[in-house]
């Protein structure tokens, strides 16, 4: 019996597919494939199905977690990248000693993302 595993991806929610989807190709992700309703976006050997798909209740409770070797790069990575003002959200500041930040657009689902012990939360 083969149980093997190749890799599992999460579908996760986007009340506007096309701009959720700008949002992470702004961040540097590659979408190498996308229809209408789907799009398979990738970071190196990472990589999630972004779906047009919104419940608020399902949206909002939603969580996806992304681990980084560090944390520093990653944040001043988004903070180059345009994206607090392209899409409107806030950037926050490494947290001292947690290695943490958080950034909060508005009007899009939450993805959180973790970076070794050190963790950052990105909504899109």
């Amino acid at each position: 019996m083969n149980l093997a595993a190749i890799e599992m991806k999460a579908f996760v929610p986007a009340r506007d597919l096309a701009k959720s989807t700008a949002f992470y190709v702004a961040l540097g992700f590659e979408v190498p494939w996308s229809s209408d309703d789907l799009a398979y976006v990738r970071y190196g050997s990472t990589s999630f199905l972004l779906q047009r798909f919104f419940v608020p209740e399902h949206a909002n409770n939603f969580m996806m977690h992304l681990l980084v070797e560090n944390v520093d790069d990653w944040h001043r990575h988004i903070l180059a990248s345009g994206v607090a003002q392209q899409f409107e959200i806030r950037i926050e500041p490494l947290k001292i000693g947690h290695g943490a930040f958080e950034i909060f657009p508005s009007r899009i689902p939450r993805v959180c993302c973790g970076v070794l012990a050190k963790t950052f939360q990105v909504e899109t």
